[in-house]
């Protein structure tokens, strides 16, 4: 399952650097707007202890971990939503990504200018929230007019979507975000060709300095409100840890004040704001994570693997990672009865290790 974040914000608050960090890939991280013209692409490993268990306890040749896709998208200013600083183009690339990474800068530093003059991390925000606003006006608009005929027709499913559009319409007069509309699943289906920017689930990420930068009232108050999820990140220092040995990253957090997170939890606040879980297949030859959207049924983990896991689906073999990492094999697993056989409409949980029957 190929699923995204991109990493958003204003002009030089380090979007380029955390993607660095994360990926270990060089791309453009220059003192300037605008560095970043085409979205660069990493695939990111997903940190996971459980892994390693079962690799070691299959003795697995590979060993191969679940992966999240993060895009590096070039800055957004103002009026982007009108094509100021080549916006329509990056508007584009976030409309194409399942979830948001929002980079918003907290540290002061005279030497790195801001596109503002001034460090105010709210109103940074702001901006980008309603650049995002403005351009989903645009499409509800659009998508409404084009409605028109049929609506006076009395089509059902046409005064329904056009009902929906102008909730979204309301929200977005009001400054608010289309997220905060109350939806139900059936609407979204409605409106999900239309891939609304502000829909698309949120992460802030706050770029701190060690561990010397307050997070400001004001932000925690705009989290809270709107029951946002964030994590504040030392984006220069991750990157620069990046280039040293793994044995002397310990020491040197500690010594910089550093949380011992750092990118792991940001990666693992990707996996959750895109709703996903992990999954694991291990033997002899690889022990391997599998990402698939929480709830999925069997068949449909399947799929993750090869389609003929979904279409011939037999039953399921699954049995709970620790209860067999405790066991020490399969075979222990089965005589303690840990080890069951599941049907399709089985509801894959985080942490399953799964054998397809086809």
């Amino acid at each position: 399952m190929s699923l995204s974040i991109g990493i958003v914000g204003l002009p030089n608050v380090g979007k380029s650097t955390l993607f660095n960090a994360l990926t270990g890939r060089s791309v453009p991280a220059e003192n300037y707007p605008f560095c970043t013209i085409d979205p660069s692409v990493g695939i990111v490993p997903v940190p996971d202890k459980r892994l390693g268990a079962l690799s070691r306890l299959s003795n697995s040749q590979k060993t191969i971990p679940a992966v999240v896709e993060f895009i590096d998208i070039a800055g957004l200013v103002e009026g982007a939503s009108k094509g100021e600083g080549l916006g329509n183009q990056f508007l584009t690339h976030i409309r194409e990504v399942d979830a948001i990474a929002e980079v918003v800068r907290v540290f002061q530093d005279k030497d790195i200018i801001h596109v503002h003059g001034d460090i105010n991390p709210l109103h940074d925000i702001e901006v980008i929230n309603l650049e995002l606003i403005l351009a989903d006006f645009q499409t509800v608009s659009k998508r409404r007019q084009t409605l028109e005929k049929e609506v006076k027709r009395q089509s059902k499913e046409a005064i329904l979507e056009s009902e929906i559009l102008k909730r979204l319409e309301a929200a977005f007069d009001a400054g608010k975000l289309a997220q905060s509309v109350e939806l139900s699943e059936e609407e979204k289906k409605v409106i999900k060709s239309l891939n609304l920017l502000t829909l698309k689930p949120i992460l802030y990420v706050l770029n701190v300095k060690g561990s010397e930068t307050a997070v400001p009232d004001s932000l925690l108050e705009f989290f809270k409100k709107e029951n946002a999820l964030w994590i504040a990140l030392d984006i220069r220092t991750e990157g620069e840890l990046g280039q040293i040995a793994p044995e002397e990253r310990g020491s040197l957090r500690k010594e910089l004040g550093v949380s011992e997170e750092g990118l792991d939890t940001l990666v693992m606040k990707g996996y959750e704001i895109l709703d996903l879980i992990t999954f694991f297949t291990t033997g002899a030859d690889e022990t391997r994570g599998w990402t698939v959207k929480r709830d999925s049924t069997a068949p449909m983990a399947g799929a993750a693997i090869h389609t003929d896991f979904k279409d011939k689906f037999i039953r399921a073999e699954v049995v709970f990672w620790k209860d067999l990492a405790d066991t020490g094999s399969y075979a222990s697993a089965r005589e303690k009865g840990l080890v069951r056989l599941e049907g399709k409409e089985y509801i894959v949980k985080d942490g399953d290790v799964i054998e397809f029957k086809i």
